[in-house]
C-alpha cells in the first residue's frame, strides 16, 4: 500500500509509517462484516453478571408511570419564526438553510439584507447558496400567511471554522434502525421531518449511522453497500426538502458493525463525502481502540485520529461538520474543540431506561464549561418515541414523566437534540415534546451557555439548575430523581435572583405570574418543571 499518498500532508507521513503494522494487525483481526468472535467463557460471564446487575439496578430505580405531565400541543396559527437565530458558513462553500416557520399555510418568505452570493426561495423558505465574504450579517426575515405575519432577525457568520453556532438538530437512524437501516429509510425520515413539522421547528439534519459503507474500488475510493446505492442521488434528495445530510465513519479500519472504516483513507473519504454532498460525519472510534492500544496512549495520541480527519475535511471543499464520537475517555471536553470538533460524545451508547438516560444527562453539569458555539458536549441521542436498535420497534421505556425530563436536561445542557425514534410513526406527544419551540429556544440560545446544577434538595432526591439566556433572562429546571412525588421550589436567593420576577412555564407555554422570592411546585417522580424567569431585555 501506498502510505504516502492515503496521508494528507508530510507532516503526517510518520504517523502513517508507525501505523503500518498496526493496521496490518488490525485488519487481519477486525470482522469485515460479521459480528466479532464470541468471547472467551469467562469474559461472557462477566458480561452477563454486568447485565444483570445494570437490570437490578433499573429495576430498583423504576417508578410506575403515572399520568402524562400536562404539555402544550399544536401550533399556533399565526405565522412564527423559531430558532435557531445564528449560522455559520464558510465563505465559497455552498451554503443551505431552510427557515424555520409554521402558521396556518400557505406561507411565503422574505429575506432583507441577504448577504451576497445567497438567494432565497420565497415559496419553501430555503436560503441557497454561497457566501462571497466573511463577516457578521443580518438578516430581517419576514414570514407571511393568512394569519398575519411574523419578523425575526437572522444572523449569518462567514468565516472559518462557524459550523454549529447553535447544537445541531437533526434526527440519527441508528436507535430505531441499526444496522438494518437502507436509503429508503433515509428518504423516509427526510419525508418525515418536513410532513411532522419537525424541519419548521429548527431540525435539518437526517444522518445516516454505521452500516452503509460498502468495500473500496482500486483507487482506494469509498463505495456504499447494496442497501444505499446512489449517494450523490440520496444528498440531492434530502437537500431538495432543505434539510442536510449526515454520515458515518470510523477513524479505525473497521466500524463499529464491522463495516469499511477511515483509516489511511481520510482525505480519499473526506473529498468523496463532500463530491457527494455529505454535510454531517459523525467519527466513531471503534476500531482504532486496536492501533490506539500500540501507542503510548497518551491524550495527543487519542487527538491524532480526530486532527487528520479534520484537516481531511477542511481540504474538502465542503462544510461538514465532525461529531467526535469517542464515548468520553480521555476527558474529551478538555480537548475536543482543539482537534477541531464541533460536537463531542461525552459517554458511552445512550439506552431507553432511566439510569442510563439520567446518568449521561445529569453528569453534564461539571463539564457544563466546556460547551459553546461551535463545540457541544454531546451525550448521546434522544430516546423519546418508537425506538428498536433495528428492525423492530417498541416504545420508549421511559415513562412520559421521564422522557420530558430527558428532553429538559438535553435542553438545558446546550446538547445537540438528534432523535433517535422512526419519524413515520411518532404521536402526538412524541411531537410536542419535540415541537415546543419555547424549549428549543433554550437549546439554541445564542449565547451558548450551559446549564449548571444550582442547588441540591437531598431529601427528596430533587436538583435545581440553571442556564443564562442571552435575552437577560434565566432558564430554570427543577427535577425530582426520587421515586415519590416532591414539592420542589426555585428559591430566588439560592439562584441569585433578585426582586419581583414574571415567571413562565415553557412546558405548557403559559405564563405563572410575579413572584419575589421562590416558585414551587409538585413533581411527579422522574418528572421536571422547566421555566424561565425575568424580564426580556431584547425582544425581536
Amino acid at each position: 500500500m501506498n502510505f504516502r499518498r492515503k496521508c494528507l500532508s508530510i507532516s503526517f507521513s510518520i504517523i502513517c509509517l508507525v501505523s503500518a503494522l498496526a493496521i496490518a494487525q488490525a485488519q487481519s483481526t477486525q470482522p469485515q462484516s460479521a459480528p466479532a468472535s464470541k468471547p472467551p467463557s469467562n469474559q461472557a460471564a462477566a458480561k452477563a453478571a454486568a447485565a444483570k446487575a445494570r437490570e437490578e439496578a433499573e429495576q430498583r430505580e423504576a417508578v410506575p408511570a403515572g399520568p402524562p405531565p400536562q404539555i402544550a400541543s399544536g401550533d399556533a396559527p399565526a405565522p412564527a419564526i423559531n430558532a435557531p437565530r445564528i449560522v455559520g458558513a464558510t465563505p465559497g462553500r455552498p451554503f443551505l438553510f431552510k427557515i424555520p416557520a409554521t402558521g396556518a399555510e400557505p406561507l411565503t418568505y422574505a429575506a432583507d439584507a441577504l448577504p451576497s452570493g445567497l438567494i432565497l426561495d420565497a415559496e419553501t423558505g430555503v436560503i441557497s447558496g454561497a457566501l462571497q465574504g466573511e463577516g457578521s450579517f443580518h438578516v430581517t426575515l419576514t414570514v407571511s400567511g393568512p394569519k398575519g405575519k411574523a419578523v425575526r432577525d437572522l444572523t449569518i457568520v462567514g468565516g472559518t471554522d462557524q459550523l454549529a453556532l447553535t447544537p445541531p438538530l437533526g434526527w440519527n437512524s441508528w436507535n430505531a434502525w441499526g444496522r438494518s437501516v437502507t436509503a429508503e429509510h433515509i428518504r423516509a425520515a427526510a419525508d418525515s421531518m418536513v410532513k411532522s413539522g419537525l424541519a419548521a421547528h429548527g431540525f435539518q439534519y437526517i444522518n445516516i449511522d454505521d452500516a452503509w459503507a460498502g468495500e473500496r474500488d482500486a483507487n482506494g475510493r469509498i463505495q456504499t453497500n447494496e442497501k444505499f446505492g446512489d449517494m450523490r442521488a440520496l444528498a440531492d434528495y434530502v437537500h431538495s426538502k432543505g434539510l442536510k445530510l449526515g454520515i458515518y465513519s470510523s477513524p479505525g479500519p473497521r466500524t463499529c458493525a464491522g463495516f469499511e472504516g477511515s483509516y489511511l483513507h481520510e482525505l480519499d473519504d473526506a473529498k468523496t463525502y463532500a463530491e457527494w454532498g455529505i454535510d454531517y460525519l459523525k467519527y466513531d472510534w471503534c476500531s482504532y481502540g486496536r492501533i490506539f492500544a500500540e501507542t503510548k496512549q497518551t491524550i495527543e495520541d487519542r487527538k491524532a485520529p480526530y486532527i487528520r480527519m479534520k484537516q481531511a475535511l477542511g481540504l474538502s471543499g465542503r462544510d461538514i461538520i465532525l461529531s467526535v464520537c469517542q464515548y468520553g475517555d480521555g476527558d474529551v471536553w478538555t480537548w475536543g474543540q482543539s482537534v477541531g470538533g464541533n460536537l463531542w460524545r461525552t459517554t458511552y451508547d445512550i439506552r431507553d431506561r432511566w439510569l442510563s438516560m439520567s446518568e449521561k444527562g445529569f453528569a453534564t453539569s461539571p463539564i457544563a464549561q466546556y460547551a459553546g458555539p461551535g463545540h457541544w458536549n454531546d451525550p448521546d441521542m434522544l430516546v423519546v418515541g418508537k425506538l428498536g436498535w433495528g428492525p423492530k420497534l417498541h416504545d420508549s421505556r421511559l415513562s412520559p414523566d421521564e422522557q420530558l425530563t430527558h428532553i429538559t436536561l438535553w435542553a438545558m445542557a446546550a446538547a445537540p437534540l438528534l432523535i433517535g425514534c422512526d419519524m413515520t410513526q411518532m404521536d402526538q406527544f412524541t411531537t410536542d415534546l419535540l415541537c415546543n419551540d419555547e424549549v428549543l429556544e433554550v437549546d439554541q440560545d445564542p449565547l451558548g451557555k450551559a446549564a449548571v446544577k444550582k442547588y441540591e434538595i437531598p431529601e427528596v432526591r430533587a436538583e435545581v439548575w440553571t442556564r443564562p439566556l442571552s435575552d437577560g433572562t434565566t432558564a430554570v429546571a427543577l427535577f425530582n430523581r426520587g421515586k415519590e412525588a416532591a414539592q420542589i421550589a426555585a428559591d430566588f436567593a439560592k439562584l441569585g435572583i433578585e426582586g419581583k420576577q414574571p415567571i413562565r412555564d415553557l412546558w405548557r407555554r403559559e405564563d405563572l405570574g410575579q413572584f419575589e422570592k421562590s416558585w414551587s411546585a409538585s413533581i411527579a417522580p422522574h418528572g421536571a418543571r422547566l421555566l424561565k424567569i425575568g424580564v426580556a431585555k431584547r425582544i425581536e
